[in-house]
């Protein structure tokens, strides 16, 4: 599966403006972490995500970023969350102008995955009761997926690349303070999965002119080098691009 430079961009840069206009209309919303966003949404659109799927426990920067990334893609984002949520995930999503991006989902997510075969990019919020169980119902596609697991705060642990089916065909990455990243299909070197000691960061884009390339920068705001970010933002990308 090839990388879309244009889409990852476009998707980035949508985020980017829905999500402050959001916060602009309601102080309230903001994330540990917002640049995250931005950056989930440029790789779901960059790897040409079509089945986006995610589990949540209300509407969220997030929900925007991946709806923004399906929209530059084609395909669909289904929002899974609980019901007493619904109207006001419904008003934000339409008034963000990406409604008919996203399909809502009320009930019981063990019971409503199995529904979505070959996932091509699955985000579960971890505030989600239960969350860590619904891997086992989950089906993703072999040959390119990838799975997020966000807010990991309070001491709740990751996925830890345990995705079924898929043992040896994965590798974890961390984002930012709270935020788990596990590619699938996207390498043959078995490696064991480990969680990076997380600094806070921003995310910037770059794109290299002569080659097309993109690279996501990590740049920190405390406590690591530059040089340091730079490599290992070069290292996920060439990981997510290969």
């Amino acid at each position: 599966m090839e990388w879309s430079v244009s889409s990852a961009t476009n998707a980035y840069l949508d985020t980017l403006k829905l999500c402050k206009d959001q916060r602009r209309r309601q102080n309230s919303w903001k994330t540990p972490e917002p640049e995250s966003n931005e950056f989930i949404s440029a790789l779901a659109a960059g790897m040409k995500a079509k089945l986006i799927v995610e589990v949540t426990s209300g509407v969220s920067p997030s929900t925007i970023a991946l709806a923004a990334a399906a929209r530059q893609t084609g395909g669909r984002l289904v929002c899974i969350l609980p019901e007493r949520v619904l109207d006001e995930s419904t008003k934000v999503i339409k008034d963000s102008g990406l409604r008919d991006m996203v399909d809502f989902r009320t009930g019981d997510p063990y019971e409503l995955l199995p529904s979505y075969e070959k996932i091509d990019f699955y985000f579960v919020d971890c505030q989600t009761e239960n969350y860590a169980r619904l891997v086992n119902v989950l089906d993703v596609n072999p040959r390119r997926s990838v799975i997020v697991a966000n807010h990991l705060v309070g001491g709740k642990e990751g996925l830890g690349g345990h995705v079924k089916g898929m043992k040896d065909r994965v590798e974890v990455r961390s984002i930012g303070e709270d935020m788990e990243v596990t590619m699938i299909g996207t390498t043959d070197q078995k490696r064991a999965p480990q969680r990076k000691q997380a600094t806070k960061s921003k995310w910037i884009v770059k794109v290299d002119k002569e080659s097309g390339e993109e690279h996501f920068f990590r740049i920190p705001r405390s406590g690591t080098s530059s040089m340091a970010a730079t490599q290992r933002s070069k290292e996920f990308t060439n990981t997510i691009r290969s």
